[in-house]
This record gives structure tokens, sequence and C-alpha cells, in this order.
């Protein structure tokens, strides 16, 4: 598969992408404005932290203005995932040049790692050419839909009166279900699932994202790993018997 190949399947990844994601993407516009923000400060905040729910998540904590180490504290605990992205793809994104590897990890967002992870299971190369074709789409879909949520933000009125705030899981879910058919899907769902709701109640949210995450990594830890056909093995035949054969 030659450059422009990679760079035709990244552009089609992405504009599919940005097109499931645009109601998140308009979502967060809306609550940005709704939480005194202006379109201005909405769109740089997509652009430069680009984090979907860690967005969220700021976003509802500045307007309760509390102090700036928990706003810290509370991204990085929803945050942490991209910690296990980045080492997923470490063995991909790691032999990416120095500078390309860096704007990699900048758009290593939820959709980009799923993508990639199925392109390689499908023994597609995960190449730099695809992966910035796609993620730039990703990027660029995600900062106009927050722009267009942000203009019409005042018409929509509260998002949550509506439950509009419903598609942030139902996007996420969407982006799991994707992962049905891999092995051990459903122990490592249900742990990450059931320790998630469980901390959400014991130490509050956002900490039950990270918890959920742990969970689901110490149970895909300790199954045992898919089993491995090994190949069958030729009967010895001697050259005679070729021959003969």
């Amino acid at each position: 598969m030659d450059t422009s190949d990679q760079v035709r399947d990244g552009f089609k990844n992405g504009v599919v992408v940005a097109l499931s994601s645009a109601p998140f993407g308009i979502l967060f516009g809306a609550i940005a404005v709704d939480n005194g923000f202006s379109l201005t400060e909405a769109a740089l905040m997509s652009a430069i932290v680009y984090g979907g729910a860690s967005q969220l998540v700021g976003i509802e904590l500045f307007g309760q203005h509390v102090a700036a180490w928990v706003i810290v504290l509370s991204v990085l605990a929803v945050n942490f995932r991209h910690v296990l992205y980045s080492a997923a793809l470490a063995p991909v994104i790691g032999r990416y040049p120095h500078a390309e590897r860096w704007l990699a990890f900048f758009l290593l967002v939820d959709p980009q790692f799923a993508e990639a992870v199925k392109r390689g299971d499908a023994g597609k190369p995960v190449s730099f050419p695809w992966y910035i074709a796609m993620g730039s789409i990703v990027w660029c879909g995600w900062v106009i839909n927050t722009i267009i949520g942000a203009f019409f933000g005042r018409m929509i009125g509260d998002p949550k009166a509506l439950g509009i705030d419903v598609l942030l899981p139902v996007y996420f879910l969407g982006l799991v279900m994707g992962f049905r058919k891999r092995h051990n899907f459903l122990p490592v769902m249900l742990a990450g699932g059931i320790g998630s709701v469980a901390a959400y109640h014991i130490v509050g949210s956002p900490w039950h994202i990270s918890v959920g995450a742990v969970l689901g990594i110490a149970v895909a830890a300790i199954l045992p790993p898919p089993a491995i056909a090994e190949p069958e093995m030729e009967p010895d035949v001697s050259p005679l018997e070729k021959e003969a054969m």
C-alpha cells in the first residue's frame, strides 16, 4: 500500500469519526458557553487541550470556581486512560521520527486509538501518513463542532434538561463495543464497568474512570492470553516416498 492509499484510508476513517462524534463536540461547545466561556475560548480549549471528556470535566469545574489543583487532578484522573493508549501504541508510534512522534501523541484520542488498533489487527500498516491524515480530520471536526455548539448553545439552553448529556456515555459505549470480538472482552469489560460504578459511589467522580481502567487491566493481566495455533507439522517423508507420490 503506497502513501497515497494510506492517506486516503486515513481521510476516510477521519471523516467517519468526525461525523459520528459531531454531537459530542456540539455538546461540549454548548456546555462551555453555558458555563461562561466565549466562543473563542471554547474553540481554543478544543484546539489546544483536545481532550474530549476531560474538557467537559474541566468546564464543569471551572463553572464551580474550585481550586486550580482540583481541576488539574480531576483532568488527570479522566485522561489517565491516555497513558494506557500511549503504552499500547508505543511499538508503533515509537518508530516515528521524534517530531512526528510528539504530534502523534497529541492526536491520540479515543477514536484514534481504537482505529489504530483495529487497523493493526487487520494486518494493515499504522503508518504516519495514515495516522496524521485521520488525526487531522478528527481534530478539525472537533474544533468546528465545538464552534457550532458554542454559537448555537444559547438557543439550546440547558443540555442536561434536554437529555443531550447522554451522548457522551453512548459515544464511549460505541467505541467499547467495537472491541467485542477481542480475546477476554467480556470479563475485562465487566470488571472495568462494575469497578467504575462501585468507585463512583465510593470515591466519586472523576476518579471512578481511573479505578475502572485499572481493574480492567488487572483482569486482563490475570486471565490467560489467547491460544496460539501451532503450525501443522508435515510427516517425515523420505525422498523416495516423495518421488512415489
